[in-house]
């Protein structure tokens, strides 16, 4: 059993490597000219699992677990850069979905690279069997499972 001590050291090492990830992800991102937000960047990454058609504001904003004024935020900072385009629904003129561009597909491979590259800066450090150890107690964390690794 762990002590609150202990809990507070992993709370305090998991808030600084994340707040670390980020930088290093934002320094590969300006290096190529990509200005977009963590959250305009989770809203593209999520328009990807809309394999159907593209999703309406509210889909959104429920897969991101968010209010729809902050999708529509969201939506005009990324339809001004080119990334996605408003569409109306073909069955219901009165909805309108989110497509992703063509820039927007380029911006995704340019965030997913630039993911890579900042784990890859930060994970540098642990042999393989350390990282698929490191790698199996995240998944654990983020399942909300107890599993020994």
């Amino acid at each position: 059993m762990s002590t609150p001590d202990a809990d507070g050291l992993l709370a305090e090492q998991l808030l600084r490597l994340s707040r670390r990830l980020y930088r290093s992800q934002k320094r590969q991102l300006e290096s190529v000219g990509v200005a977009i937000t963590p959250a305009q960047s989770r809203l593209l990454r999520t328009l990807t699992h809309f394999s159907d058609s593209p999703p309406r504001m509210a889909d959104l904003a429920a897969r991101l677990e968010v209010v729809p004024r902050a999708v529509t935020s969201l939506v005009d900072g990324l339809e001004k850069s080119g990334c996605v385009r408003r569409v109306p629904d073909p069955a219901n003129r009165r909805v309108t979905r989110i497509e992703l561009t063509d820039t927007g597909r380029s911006v995704l491979r340019t965030l997913r690279d630039a993911r890579l590259a900042a784990a890859e800066d930060i994970l540098a450090p642990l042999s393989r069997e350390q990282r698929e150890t490191f790698g199996g107690l995240l998944s654990s964390l983020v399942d909300g499972t107890a599993q020994d690794c």
